[in-house]
């Protein structure tokens, strides 16, 4: 799998602290070899428009979708308990 972002994403990175894109860059290690792997507790957000969502931390998800061979990264957001 591969990784594709958007305007939106790297706007997002780029507004945040290095400590939290670099918790990103490990889960996205994650994500492109195993979807299914246990820290990232990836589920669909969004069924109707196939949006998907992983943790980053217990504070932190990021958005993606998923098409062919390709994660397209959508957004990153706080997680508002």
């Amino acid at each position: 799998m591969k990784p594709r972002f958007t305007k939106r994403f790297d706007a997002d990175y780029a507004a945040f602290p290095k400590a939290i894109q670099k918790k990103f860059d490990k889960q996205l290690q994650f994500l492109l070899n195993n979807l299914q792997h246990p820290s990232l507790r990836a589920k669909k957000y969004h069924e109707t428009e196939d949006i998907w969502q992983a943790r980053m931390d217990r504070h932190y998800r990021f958005y993606f979708t998923i098409k062919d061979d390709t994660y397209t990264i959508l957004a990153i957001k706080r997680h508002t308990d």
